[in-house]
């Protein structure tokens, strides 16, 4: 385990053992305000045992607004850990990039507009920076009705319109790679709208997708298990819950 520099952001790798294996690429969630440890160094362990190479990015939450920031430093890591595959025994065409809550809402915007040169930095190499599937744990999606507003004041400020540009529904595309999501019907701080409307735009758009809601639970629950649980919060171990994990591994590797 150890750090690695990017723009605007910093990466911590979890090793796994194997060859020719998966990588995910997890962005902790907090708002954009703050990279959530919960949400961090637990889960990149846990997918990391399970034989997933795993790297948690720490995306600068300041200044805000934030813009493209955050999009930059998960184009870098992508290019990065591709231009790096073959070192690690990673392979080099089953790299997905994942987050919970608002790092969702970031993993879901490279993997919705990854082929869109505008977004990003001039001269990004589209290609390298492709993520193969993306894993969207409760994720913010709308800047509509649903929107968890702090997270898109944080990256586009006060103006509603450049807010707009950032609601993952109305970027879906057929280029959106493969796509995992969970949700519980009770979170009242991102409501599972969000993901439904997702789903939504998944299948118009014909994007291979699978989706699990559970009924009960606050939002977030991370791995919801012991390790990541937050007692004050609501956010209590639940074992039925805990397999998204489980779930989700095994969907990467198919």
């Amino acid at each position: 385990m150890y750090e690695i520099s990017l723009p605007h952001g910093t990466m911590t790798r979890f090793p796994a053992a194997g060859v020719k294996k998966n990588a995910l690429i997890l962005c902790p969630g907090g708002g954009y305000e703050h990279c959530s440890i919960r949400e961090g160094a637990p889960a990149g362990r846990a997918f990391a045992r399970r034989g997933i190479e795993t790297f948690v990015l720490r995306y600068d939450c300041a200044p805000a607004p934030l813009g493209t920031r955050p999009l930059t430093a998960l184009s870098a890591a992508v290019q990065w850990v591709r231009a790096h595959a073959e070192q690690y025994g990673i392979s080099p065409q089953r790299i997905a990039v994942g987050g919970f809550s608002a790092g969702a809402h970031l993993a879901g915007l490279h993997a919705a507009v990854w082929n869109r040169a505008s977004w990003y930095p001039q001269g990004t190499d589209l290609a390298l920076h492709q993520p193969n599937a993306a894993v969207l744990c409760y994720p913010v999606v709308s800047a509509g009705e649903y929107a968890h507003r702090g997270s898109f004041e944080q990256l586009a400020g006060d103006d509603m319109e450049k807010q707009q540009a950032f609601s993952l529904e109305n970027l879906v595309s057929p280029d959106m790679p493969r796509t995992f999501l969970w949700h519980t019907l009770t979170d009242e701080t991102v409501p599972v709208e969000n993901s439904l409307l997702l789903e939504k735009s998944l299948r118009r758009a014909g994007v291979s997708h699978e989706m699990h809601l559970f009924p009960h639970g606050v939002h977030g629950l991370a791995l919801a298990d012991m390790e990541t649980s937050d007692i004050e919060k609501g956010r209590l171990p639940d074992r039925h819950i805990a397999r998204w994990q489980a779930l989700c591994a095994e969907w990467l590797k198919e």
